[in-house]
């Protein structure tokens, strides 16, 4: 993997310092909006339920239009994601546009369009960072993520990658798989790569319980890819879950977390889409104080590992109360 210039780590430097002063000093600024850039994708992976096989890429005026919204928001990060994210053909466009207003950019994707070319396309951007998921060795039903069908992707982003890449792995998905996670991060390790493991959720966000094999393969690949990221998800939320035990926590999202569907509007996140389900080119200042001090019915048992960092910063500031779960009105 290429190393950046002087000038790209003080641009990263830069937007790393914007991020923490919005953390530390506002309270109504988003941290992190996810925008789906489409919801169709080319695998059909048995645990997933965002994605679908017939959805058309989000127009390229309409992502623009959404990330000069979040910018006016002072939002700090954008991440890309699905479906597939490589499915949408100008995806390096709203990247270079993200990246123009001044936030840290990244992406998600299954890895299997990669190409020399799109790489290219990526760092040509100015992309900061890619996740890519992989769950197992080889394609089963419940995933099709498998290590097998994108090493040779993971090669040519050692290779030519201009950003970071971090593989992401889904413990819990089968028992009999849970052993290729630690295959996944002992290869994510040769070729770079950092390595971070989430914990399976069912429809609403909620833990899937481990098994001891489970346990003991999470500790392993933490030890293999030592990070602030697994030690960060370790303390916040999945020690507790995994051991059957709920979090007390304030989430944040609708606020400092946003989630933006593919039809523009914003959700508290992927699991529990339907509110606030507004639009986000409406959504302003008093919607964010809502849903700041909003208390989510499904945050003890939540296993989202992105809201709950988002909501890291403000575990001491703000009482919440009861939502008024009445859905926006249809435009």
């Amino acid at each position: 993997m290429d190393k950046p210039t002087f000038s790209e780590r003080m641009d990263i430097l830069g937007a790393g310092l914007r991020f923490a002063a919005k953390a530390i000093f506002t309270r109504y600024t988003p941290l992190l909006a996810q925008v789906v850039v489409t919801r169709r994708c080319n695998l059909a992976c048995g645990y997933c339920n965002e994605y679908d096989d017939v959805s058309a890429p989000v127009p390229l005026a309409d992502l623009l239009a959404r990330v000069d919204h979040l910018a006016a928001l002072g939002t700090a990060s954008i991440t890309f994601t699905g479906g597939e994210t490589l499915l949408h053909p100008e995806l390096d466009q709203a990247i270079r546009h993200a990246r123009r207003k001044g936030m840290i950019v990244t992406m998600i994707t299954n890895g299997f369009k990669l190409s020399r070319s799109w790489i290219e396309r990526l760092n040509a951007a100015r992309l900061q960072g890619m996740q890519i998921s992989i769950d197992n060795l080889v394609a089963d039903e419940v995933s099709m993520k498998s290590l097998g069908s994108v090493e040779g992707r993971l090669k040519l982003l050692a290779e030519h990658a201009r950003f970071k890449v971090n593989i992401n792995s889904v413990l819990g998905v089968t028992g009999e798989r849970t052993r290729d996670v630690v295959t996944i991060a002992e290869t994510a390790a040769k070729y770079g790569f950092q390595h971070s493991v989430g914990v399976l959720h069912d429809h609403s966000g909620a833990l899937k319980p481990l098994s001891p094999a489970q346990m003991a393969a999470y500790r392993q690949v933490t030890e293999i890819s030592p990070s602030l990221v697994h030690t960060l998800n370790y303390r916040l939320f999945q020690k507790n879950l995994m051991h059957g035990r709920p979090n007390d926590w304030k989430c944040r999202a609708g606020a400092r977390y946003l989630y933006v569907t593919e039809d523009g509007r914003v959700h508290w996140c992927s699991q529990q889409r339907g509110y606030p389900a507004a639009p986000l080119l409406q959504y302003g200042r008093d919607d964010i104080r809502r849903e700041y001090h909003t208390r989510k019915g499904c945050a003890p048992n939540c296993t989202l590992s992105c809201v709950h960092q988002m909501s890291l910063f403000d575990a001491f500031r703000g009482a919440q109360r009861e939502p008024d779960l009445t859905p926006a009105p249809a435009e």
